[in-house]
C-alpha cells in the first residue's frame, strides 16, 4: 500500500497566523492593518494566490487540492474549474453540499468538470452542521434528514451517470430520466462524519470515509465502526484522514512556530469563538473541541499536544479540522505511519502558510516516508 498525499487551498485567504482565514471564527487579526506584523499579513485569495498554491502542490508532488465550502469561502465549484487550465495533473477534491444542488444538476457539473480536466475530479460531501449557515442557504431540514437526504442524493447522482440514466422516487427527491449529456466516469466520492447517521450513508454510497484528526486509537475505532459497516453491504470503502503540518529540521523549531501562533491569538477571542463553535450541530465539531476545552497557555504550546506530535491548537479559532502534526520530519513521519498503521490510506493535508508549508512537508517528510516505502 502507497499512501496519498493531497494539499489545501485556501479559498478563505491565507496567513502565517491562526485567525484571518481557513475557516477561522471571524476576526480582524491577521488581515490587513491588524495587530501583527508584516509577516503575518492577510493573503486574499485571488486567483493569482490560489493558481500559486495549486501549481505549488502539484510541482511538489501532491496528488490532489481540498476545495472547501462554506460562507467564508470562494464558490469550490468556480474556483476549481478556473484552476484546471493552471494545472496539468492536479485533482480537485471539490466540497459541495447535497441539500443546496439537485443531484441531476450536480452530475452534469460533474461531468462536464471531468471531460474538461480529463478526469481529475473528486467530491467531498459535506452534509453540514452548522444550522445557522444552513439557514443562510435556506435549508431547515434536521441533522439527521440531512444524512437520510444525502443518500438518496448519492443514489440519484451516481445512477445519473450510467447510459439508462436514472428514475427515483424517495422522500427528498422525485427524478425522472436523471442523465448527463455523455457518460462520464463518475468522480470519487469522500465523506465525513462522527455521527450515527453518518455511518449507513458512508458504507453505501461513498468511496472515501475522511476523519478530522484525531488520535490513533480513536481514528481506529472509527475505521472499525464504517468498515463493519461497508462489510455489511458487500462493500469497500478507504480511510483518509484530514490534518494540518507544522515540520522542521529540529522538533524545538517547529513547537517555535506553534508557540509563536499561540502567543497571537487574544484569550478573549478564543473563548468568542468557542462559543460559536459550540453552535454546531456536527459530532465532529464536538470531539475537535473537547481536545482542547477551549483552554490554554498563550505561551506554551505543547499544553495542547493530545498525542506525541498532535497538537489540538489549530481548533482554538478554525471551524472544521482542528488539530496539526507538529515536530521534526522525522517526528511527523512516525505519526503519519501511526495512522497508515490502523487503515489510514490518504492524508488531505495544510499549513499557515500554504505554499511555505507544502515546501516544508513535501521536502521534509515525504523522502522519509519514502525511505521507510510507505510511499512509492
Amino acid at each position: 500500500m502507497s499512501l496519498t498525499f493531497d494539499w489545501f487551498l485556501p479559498t478563505t485567504g491565507d496567513s502565517r497566523a491562526l485567525v484571518g482565514g481557513g475557516h477561522s471564527v471571524p476576526s480582524d487579526l491577521g488581515r490587513a492593518g491588524g495587530s501583527i506584523d508584516t509577516a503575518g499579513r492577510f493573503r486574499e485569495p485571488d486567483l493569482r494566490y490560489l493558481a500559486h498554491v495549486a501549481r505549488t502542490a502539484e510541482d511538489l508532488g501532491f496528488d490532489a487540492v481540498l476545495t472547501p465550502t462554506g460562507t467564508p469561502c470562494e464558490d469550490a465549484w468556480v474556483v476549481a474549474s478556473a484552476l484546471i487550465p493552471e494545472t496539468e495533473r492536479l485533482k480537485f477534491l471539490v466540497a459541495l453540499r447535497p441539500g443546496l444542488i439537485s443531484p441531476t444538476l450536480l452530475a452534469q457539473m460533474a461531468s462536464t468538470f471531468q471531460r474538461l480536466s480529463d478526469n481529475r475530479l473528486l467530491l467531498n460531501v459535506v452534509v453540514g452542521g452548522d444550522p445557522s449557515e444552513q439557514l443562510r442557504f435556506g435549508d431547515r431540514v434536521t441533522k439527521d434528514a440531512r444524512y437520510e437526504r444525502a443518500s438518496e442524493f448519492l443514489q440519484v447522482f451516481r445512477q445519473a451517470f450510467t447510459d439508462q440514466g436514472s428514475s427515483f422516487t424517495g422522500a427528498y427527491y422525485d427524478v425522472e430520466d436523471a442523465r448527463t449529456r455523455q457518460p462520464a466516469p463518475v468522480p470519487e466520492i469522500y465523506l465525513g462524519g462522527s455521527s450515527a447517521a453518518a455511518g449507513p450513508v458512508t458504507a453505501a454510497h461513498t468511496d472515501v470515509y475522511l476523519t478530522w484528526g484525531e488520535p490513533p486509537a480513536a481514528v481506529a475505532e472509527k475505521i472499525a465502526w464504517i468498515r463493519g459497516l461497508a462489510e455489511a453491504e458487500g462493500r469497500t470503502v478507504r480511510f483518509g484522514v484530514r490534518l494540518h503540518t507544522i515540520s522542521r529540521d529540529h522538533s524545538e523549531d517547529a513547537w517555535g512556530v506553534a508557540d509563536a501562533m499561540l502567543a497571537q491569538l487574544d484569550p478573549a477571542e478564543v473563548a468568542k469563538a468557542q462559543e460559536v463553535l459550540k453552535t454546531s450541530e456536527s459530532e465532529g465539531q464536538r470531539r475537535m473541541r473537547e481536545l482542547h476545552g477551549g483552554a490554554f497557555d498563550p505561551k506554551d504550546a505543547r499544553s495542547l499536544e493530545v498525542h506525541p506530535a498532535l497538537w489540538s491548537g489549530v481548533g482554538l479559532m478554525r471551524s472544521g479540522a482542528g488539530t496539526a502534526l507538529v515536530g521534526s520530519h522525522t517526528e511527523v513521519a512516525d505519526l503519519i505511519a501511526e495512522y497508515a498503521a490502523v487503515g489510514i490510506e490518504e492524508f488531505v493535508m495544510s499549513g499557515y502558510p500554504h505554499v511555505e508549508e507544502a515546501y516544508w512537508f513535501a521536502e521534509g517528510v515525504l523522502p522519509i516516508l519514502r525511505r521507510r516505502g510507505l510511499i512509492t
